[in-house]
């Protein structure tokens, strides 16, 4: 069950939280994924600390997905897709949607 997360409230969203996956895609549009520690700073992502392959493929194709999992089995799976910027030693991502998903298993 997916239930949609208000942009406004992700701030508050984020707390029930810790780390999340970064998935990109490269040229061969293979994913990416690396773990990331994103702050929500003035209505984007902040990732400090990406390497060269994470920063080429957000470059090149700057739609990418956030993915954090649940701190306990059953719970929910907060999922944020954006559009990357990349700076010298940041990706912003610009936040599109975001939904949370009840792990079913």
């Amino acid at each position: 069950m997916s239930v949609k997360v208000d942009l406004d409230t992700l701030t508050d969203t984020l707390r029930d939280f810790s780390f999340a996956y970064l998935v990109t895609v490269g040229d061969d549009f293979r994913a990416h994924t690396v773990a990331v520690d994103p702050t929500l700073t003035a209505g984007a992502l902040h990732i400090g600390g990406v390497g060269n392959s994470t920063r080429r493929n957000a470059s090149a194709h700057p739609a990418v997905t956030l993915v954090w999992p649940p701190r306990a089995p059953g719970g929910y799976t907060l999922i944020v897709d954006g559009a990357a910027v990349v700076g010298d030693d940041a990706v912003l991502v610009m936040l599109l949607r975001a939904v949370g998903r009840r792990h079913l298993g």
